[in-house]
């Protein structure tokens, strides 16, 4: 195992700071993931306030625990993004629509500007974008119910 060349703590502020193998302190970073649909666990980079990146973490298996635990809170307050478990109804077959979805976050209703918001990611994984800038994730689209697949398939 190597040895710690660096520290991610948070300061009395509640910032998140980097102190580097030199011993420099960054203040304010935040943990950005290199892919973070399709494989969100191979590879996270610590960027500073102006976005250059201070440390890269090529898996977040190799991520000591407590500086993960940090790093998954921090993510979970900037990542947003509700994944799509059914369509339940669309106003229109033409767009725009407003369709009512049912995520993992609860139910809602979302208003698909234009089928250009609806973009394949990789495989069966879709992201759709609402009007406001939100974006829904359908993990695999092919799991989906009945009801959901045929309204999908509408716009697609």
């Amino acid at each position: 195992m190597t040895q710690a060349t660096h520290q991610l703590m948070r300061d009395a502020l509640g910032r998140l700071v980097f102190v580097d193998a030199k011993g420099a302190s960054h203040i304010g970073v935040h943990p950005v993931r290199a892919f973070p649909i399709t494989s969100p666990s191979a590879g996270i980079g610590i960027m500073d306030q102006s976005g250059k990146e201070v440390f890269w973490y090529p898996d977040v298996a190799v991520i000591p625990n407590n500086e993960l635990q940090l790093i998954e809170e921090e993510l979970a307050a900037r990542e947003f993004m509700p994944v799509i478990e059914r369509i339940t109804k669309v106003s229109t077959f033409a767009t725009p629509s407003i369709w009512d979805i049912e995520t993992d976050r609860g139910p809602t209703r979302i208003r698909l500007k234009g089928e250009e918001d609806i973009r394949r990611i990789s495989g069966n994984t879709l992201l759709i974008a609402d009007s406001n800038g939100l974006q829904f994730l359908i993990k695999d689209s092919t799991a989906l119910d009945k009801v959901s697949k045929k309204l999908l398939d509408r716009f697609r």
